[in-house]
């Protein structure tokens, strides 16, 4: 197996390459920089949204199996961007031409934001796709397209959906790392929803589910996800007690966003049955977290 990895030297990229590595799997990344730690031969720079020859690119990269998570990530702007559709059609073209090239399995990141997030908790084979955002609806339209793409050539392909992961290294305007800064006194409380439920897993086990998608062969859909959703008030006690913060100074403070649900979790049967586990718990998670971003 040579893997084919895109997004590499995003946040959860680092921990795709970093579990690449451990299972001893041959990895050339491809992307606009190169991975730190990543020689110049197991490096192709490209950029996808401006490349147009994605043939050469698939020929030169020898690999047999594709790991495409690159996407816009922007905080705050990937929701609504335009960008999303532009990822539509690179992804799409990429997928074609690695077929094309003879690639042998493509695995491709999508997200929960696909799902209709009124139903709770998200099943791969019964909850209905209704995404609420632009995001979510061009995540959608590449499943579909790439899927369709893999079937016309025979090969298989598995389709991730992400819930809310977290770990050392994620952008410090998301939930946890933004608690965590809060509880150190290094930026204002804020409200959250205390009552909302959500599906959170660190980002070594998201990808060492990525592993066990590769590895197996397999196609459809997944949720890579804990299936054990927690209160965000468990998240802030939990965070202030491993700080030794008062959790009142987030917990006394009101939150929420329109059309926030209460519930957003994911099923992952379907993943378990490959062997696939989560190895850390939220609260060991919370704790490596935590211990990482000390001085």
């Amino acid at each position: 197996m040579k893997v084919l990895l895109t997004g590499a030297s995003g946040f959860l990229g680092k921990y795709v390459l970093a579990c690449l590595r451990r299972h001893g799997i041959d990895t050339v990344a491809l992307g606009r920089r190169a991975p730190e730690g990543v020689a110049v031969s197991d490096f192709i720079e490209a950029d996808l949204l401006a490349t147009e020859d994605f043939a050469a690119l698939a020929k030169v990269s020898g690999a047999t199996h594709l790991l495409h998570l690159a996407w816009y990530a922007e905080r705050g702007k990937y929701w609504t961007s335009p960008l999303n559709l532009r990822w539509v059609e690179a992804t799409t073209r990429l997928v074609e031409a690695f077929c094309e090239a003879g690639g042998q399995r493509v695995v491709v990141a999508g997200t929960c934001a696909e799902y209709d997030w009124s139903r709770g908790c998200c099943r791969e084979d019964g909850t209905p796709l209704n995404p609420a955002t632009l995001y979510g609806t061009a995540k959608d339209a590449t499943r579909r397209s790439v899927m369709a793409v893999c079937a016309q050539h025979q090969i298989p392909c598995a389709w991730g959906r992400l819930f809310l992961l977290y770990g050392t290294g994620e952008d410090n305007r998301r939930l946890i790392p933004s608690l965590i800064e809060v509880f150190r006194k290094k930026r204002p409380p804020f409200g959250v929803n205390a009552l909302a439920h959500r599906d959170f897993l660190h980002a070594s086990d998201v990808a060492e589910g990525f592993i066990a998608l590769l590895k197996s062969g397999e196609s459809g859909a997944y949720n890579i996800s804990s299936g054990q959703p927690v209160a965000l008030a468990d998240v802030v006690n939990e965070l202030a007690r491993l700080l030794d913060a008062d959790p009142r100074a987030v917990l006394d403070l009101t939150a929420g966003r329109p059309g926030e649900p209460l519930l957003l979790a994911g099923e992952n049967l379907k993943l378990k049955t490959m062997g696939w586990q989560p190895a850390l718990s939220l609260t060991q998670g919370l704790e490596l977290t935590v211990r990482q971003a000390l001085p």
